[in-house]
């Protein structure tokens, strides 16, 4: 392939990571200062991304990666220690520790001992799942943005959009979901919307005239979102070259699609920082708490980072509902669907929409990595 073909192209078959809006909580002001082994496990340019992101020092930024890393395993003994009265969890930027909310108090020294926070809540997470499956086979009108399970509230949030809240059919909807169990009511500014864009310049993909960014690398091709394209659409790389064509495509009610990779092309366990941060390696897909930090890259609007602020939210797009989406703090904009989301150097999930942009900031989807890869049968390509 031509130009500096041979690194970006190859570049160009790994996900692009996503911003995630400034705002989030941080790390104490006294995180002692990085180790060569702490450097070591970290990218330069992830570094840098939270720095300017979050408002974290290097070694703020540093401290919360290894905390994060911690707390994913913190966070599998924890459910398991707290059985069925696990309500939940979430990551506590302030401490570096993971909060479990549990409904019966004689399980607080068996999660406790695994290293979590814990706290007492009305509802486990096997009742709060329950009340969503309810919601979701409701029929939601346009101002209803989505819904997730929450922890801390211990219960399902719905979003309703501010302008709509007073609309007939959002209240009629609302009613139906406290009948379907607890639910609080938040309001969100816009609706959300898929990000994809019609051709322009970058270094994204193309299916026929709309553009979205490469996902994650795995064994033959590379995962994407699935509004993007159809099974058996021909895929264009950055270059205008032909690599391959949607060999699975879900949406709605998912948001995941595959691509083979072929012609030339090939993969490679990388996202790239498109020169403002350094390239990152994907080492693996451990899935990250709520409340941990997570960055984007995207065709559109590059390298950012942020927090996760909800797991298995359904999201309520024109074209239909999406379900077990994670939300993020996260601006994208058009272009920026189907690029990867991080958190260190674990795989997260392809970027599907949100509301608002990177000059104003706003909130984005994505589709968990692990489900796609369970769907289609497809192993992660790895560092």
């Amino acid at each position: 392939m031509r130009r500096t073909t041979v690194l970006r192209s190859c570049l160009s078959a790994a996900l692009l990571l996503s911003t995630v809006a400034a705002g989030a909580a941080t790390q104490a002001s006294a995180a002692p200062a990085p180790t060569a082994a702490d450097r070591a496990a970290a990218s330069p340019g992830l570094i840098t991304a939270m720095q300017r992101d979050l408002g974290l020092s290097e070694a703020q930024a540093t401290a919360r990666l290894k905390a994060e890393t911690k707390a994913r395993t913190v966070e599998r003994a924890a459910e398991r220690a707290a059985g069925g009265s696990y309500g939940g969890s979430w990551f506590e930027a302030k401490s570096g520790k993971l909060v479990v909310a549990i409904t019966d108090d004689a399980r607080r020294t068996a999660v406790q001992a695994t290293g979590a926070r814990v706290t007492l809540v009305e509802h486990s997470e096997r009742q709060l799942d329950a009340a969503m499956a309810r919601i979701d086979r409701l029929d939601a009108p346009s101002g209803v943005s989505g819904w997730h399970v929450d922890a801390k509230s211990s219960s399902v949030v719905v979003g309703v959009v501010s302008a709509q809240k007073d609309d007939n059919d959002v209240q009629a909807f609302v009613a139906r979901a406290r009948e379907a169990g607890p639910v609080t009511v938040t309001e969100t500014a816009k609706a959300p919307r898929t990000f994809a864009a019609g051709t322009v310049g970058g270094d994204p993909y193309y299916t026929g005239n709309v553009r979205c960014s490469i996902g994650f690398s795995v064994y033959g091709g590379f995962v994407t979102a699935g509004h993007c394209g159809q099974p058996s659409a021909s895929v264009r790389g950055w270059d205008g070259s032909y690599i391959g064509n949607f060999q699975g495509s879900s949406f709605p009610d998912n948001d995941y699609a595959w691509v083979n990779v072929g012609s030339g092309w090939w993969t490679v366990p990388v996202v790239l920082g498109w020169g403002t941060v350094s390239d990152q390696l994907v080492r693996g897909s451990g899935e990250a708490p709520v409340g941990a930090s997570v960055c984007r890259s995207g065709s559109t609007t590059h390298w950012h980072c942020g927090t996760v602020l909800a797991k298995n939210e359904t999201v309520n797009y024109s074209q239909g509902a999406v379900h077990q989406m994670t939300k993020t703090s996260v601006c994208a904009e058009p272009g920026d669907s189907g690029g990867s989301f991080i958190s260190g150097d674990q795989a997260q999930g392809v970027t599907s929409g949100g509301w608002g942009n990177c000059s104003s900031g706003g909130e984005t989807w994505h589709q968990p990595i692990n489900e796609i890869l369970n769907r289609y049968g497809l192993t992660l390509h790895t560092a």
